[in-house]
C-alpha cells in the first residue's frame, strides 16, 4: 500500500505538475523543477519498496524519509499562507491536518523499510567477556 501512495503521488505530481506551483515557498528555486524532480524520486521510491531485495527497499526507504523532509516546508507554506489549491476543498483546516501526517509518514517508511527500529544486533558492538 505505502509503494502506491508514492507511486500514485509521484504520478500526480508528473501529471499536473503546475497543480502543485502554488503551494511552493516563494523562496525555493525553479518551482516547477522541484515538482518534477519530487514526483520521479516519489515513483523511484514507491517502486523500490516492491523490489524484493531488503537493501533495495532500505535505500527506497532512506530516499523517501529524505524526500519527506524535503518537501515539508511545501506543507507548512500551504497552511502558513492559507494557500488553496484548485479541485480541493479551501479549508485552512485541512492545511493544519496534514502537517501531523507527514512525521506519521516518515515512522511508516522507515517501520515497512526495516530503518528503525533496527534488527537486533545491527549497527551494535558488542563486548563479550571471555
Amino acid at each position: 500500500m505505502l509503494a502506491l501512495l508514492f507511486m500514485f503521488a509521484g504520478t500526480w505530481h508528473l501529471l499536473d505538475a503546475r497543480l502543485f506551483l502554488p503551494i511552493m515557498p516563494p523562496w525555493i528555486p525553479l518551482p516547477l523543477t522541484g515538482i518534477v524532480l519530487s514526483g520521479v524520486a516519489e515513483l523511484a521510491g514507491g517502486g523500490g519498496l516492491l523490489v524484493p531485495y531488503r537493501e533495495v527497499q532500505r535505500a527506497a526507504g532512506w530516499g523517501l524519509l529524505l524526500l519527506l523532509i524535503a518537501v515539508f516546508p511545501a506543507n507548512i507554506y500551504m497552511a502558513a499562507a492559507h494557500v488553496k489549491v484548485h479541485g480541493f476543498p479551501a479549508h485552512d483546516w485541512m492545511s493544519w491536518a496534514r502537517l501531523p501526517l507527514q512525521p506519521t509518514l516518515m515512522f511508516v517508511v522507515s517501520w515497512a523499510t526495516g530503518i528503525w527500529p533496527r534488527p537486533r544486533g545491527e549497527g551494535t558492538c558488542e563486548v563479550r567477556a571471555s
